[in-house]
This record gives C-alpha cells, structure tokens and sequence, in this order.
C-alpha cells in the first residue's frame, strides 16, 4: 500500500481487527482512538465530508496488520447552525500492536514526514510507557491545554454485564431503534444532542456502512410528542464479547430526567442478550467535566485507562 491514500472501508476493516487483537492480548494498550467501535463511528460520520484530508499507512507481518497511522491533515468542518470551523493542525490515531512495538518509531516518521509544516498532535496511551519514550524521543511533549481541572483528556471506563438493573423511563417515553425509527429520527436526535454538529444523512449513511455497524443495536428514547430525547451507538465486538457505546447524546430540553442511565441499562441487556459479557464508554477524565462521567459511574463503570494528548509545533521540525 502507498502512503497517501485515504482511508478506506478495506483499511478500516484491517484496522478494526488490530484493535480486536490487542484488546484481546493487552485491552489496557488500546488507544482511545483504535478501538473497534471508535475507528467505525469517526470513519463512518466522516469519511464523505473529510476524507480527502486522511491518509495512511499499515504496517503488516504474515499478512496481518500489526500497525497503522491515520492521519488527519488540515481541512473546514461546516456545522448545521452555518458555522465554518477551520482545522489547520494535523492529527494522528493510531496502533501497534505490543508485540511489534519497535515499529511505533516507523510510525512516527511516517506522520512527522505527512505533516510537515503542521502543528501535530497525537493521542498516546498513559498505560504505555514504551510508547510515551518514544514520542518524547521525537519531540513531542504534554498538550498544555490538556492541563488543569477543564483539560480535554478523555478516560475509558468499563464494567462486566453479569447484574445489569432494568431500566425505567419516565411515563410516555420508550425505546426504540433505529430500524424502527428511520434515518431522519435517527440523524435528528444527534444533531439535537451535540448541536452544533457537522452531522448529516449522509454522515449516517456512511455510520451505517461502517463495520460493524447494527441498526438494532442503535438506540433511541422516543417522547410522548415524538422528538428523539436521546440516543447512541453500541458496536460489538463479536471476538471479544465487548460492546462499545460510542456516541452517546441527550436532547438538551430532556436532560436530567434519567433518559441517559435508562438507555444505557437497556443497552448492555441489550448487549448480553447479543453475547457481550463486558461493556465500555468514554468520557473526558479531567475534574471539571463531571457530568458523563457521574452518568457512567452511576450504571456500574469505573475508569479502565486513559490517554495522554501530545503535540509537536511546526517550528520543533
């Protein structure tokens, strides 16, 4: 494979099965931004808008991928309100499996070679030490803006499904999928919970395309007045019985009235009832961002890992 090309529906399938086989070996080593249900939702609701901006490159051994970058170069996000966001840095996900962990210097070069120039930045796992000498060995140090009681670090959490409670929603709500609901509701609920969003059809159309997408296991809180209060994804990870939910929004005007918590309970009987035996969510870690994570913490997760965001400057080369 070449080395600028973007990401494909193939890569991404070959990618998804690093992440199963380093969630089966060393979960603790999965970065926020490789896991199976992860790499499905970013390249899904992105690839149609932004995909000429990616590029990567595997990295493979007896056939198997045992490595890649996906980096995402400078490009606008246009929002639903009509706002215009533009990205000038460049970001890197990425994997390497532990036991080819020699390669994450090839995989270093590789993105400092695409984004000359660029600001970069990078998600690191806070559990690999092997991996955070490395990026440090090539310049790259603490985002300062991760720093402090607001910082946008993000922590995993995760909990088995052997006791989940039954949930209860507020008189005249109830769930639904998106099978049952459509395309519109589905996309609507999303826009209505992370607005301003660049989420659209074709967003979902390209989520519903994406490995291990299921319509049955995308869920819906419908009100007595038909709006979508809230919803998420969650992706299965058949070889490793784990279920992700990835996202998770609530309709800003139905907040705090137990919607999320009852979804999330319905979603992991859900899960079991489909053969998952342990779930994950994520959230931002840092002090001043309590809210998902109280959400999460209160349905039985605790944190699990947690990433460490790196950046290098144009000027450090």
């Amino acid at each position: 494979m070449t080395d600028l090309e973007p990401v494909t529906a193939t890569d991404l399938r070959l990618m998804q099965g690093l992440a199963q086989r380093v969630t089966a070996a060393r979960p603790d080593l999965v970065n926020s931004d490789a896991s199976f249900g992860e790499l499905a939702w970013n390249w899904g609701k992105g690839h149609a808008a932004d995909g000429a901006s990616w590029t990567r490159r595997l990295w493979f051994s007896g056939g198997d991928p045992v490595a890649w970058g996906w980096a995402q170069l400078p490009h606008r996000v246009r929002r639903n309100d009509g706002s215009v966001k533009d990205v000038t840095g460049a970001y890197l996900a990425h994997q390497v499996h532990p036991d080819h962990a020699g390669l994450l210097d090839e995989v270093i070069d590789w993105y400092d070679g695409t984004a000359v120039g660029l600001d970069r930045m990078v998600l690191a796992c806070a559990a690999d030490e092997f991996a955070l000498t490395r990026w440090s060995a090539h310049g790259y140090g603490t985002d300062p803006a991760a720093l402090g009681d607001t910082g946008s670090w993000t922590q995993l959490n995760e909990r088995d499904l052997t006791d989940v409670e039954q949930p209860v929603l507020p008189d005249g709500f109830r769930f639904r999928t998106a099978d049952q609901a459509g395309p519109e509701a589905a996309v609507r609920a999303h826009l209505d919970a992370w607005a301003p969003s660049a989420y659209t059809a074709e967003a979902y159309e390209g989520v519903r395309k994406a490995p291990g997408y299921r319509g049955d296991l995308h869920l819906l809180v419908e009100a007595p007045d038909g709006t979508m209060a809230a919803s998420t994804i969650m992706w299965l990870d058949e070889a490793n019985r784990t279920a992700e939910f990835e996202p998770v929004g609530t309709h800003p005007g139905h907040r705090r009235r137990g919607l999320a918590r009852a979804m999330l309970l319905h979603g992991m009987r859900l899960a079991r009832a489909a053969g998952a035996t342990h779930a994950t969510v994520a959230c931002l870690g840092a002090p001043g961002h309590p809210q998902a994570r109280a959400l999460y913490y209160g349905v039985g997760f605790r944190r699990f890992t947690r990433d460490a965001p790196l950046i290098k400057t144009a000027t450090a080369g």
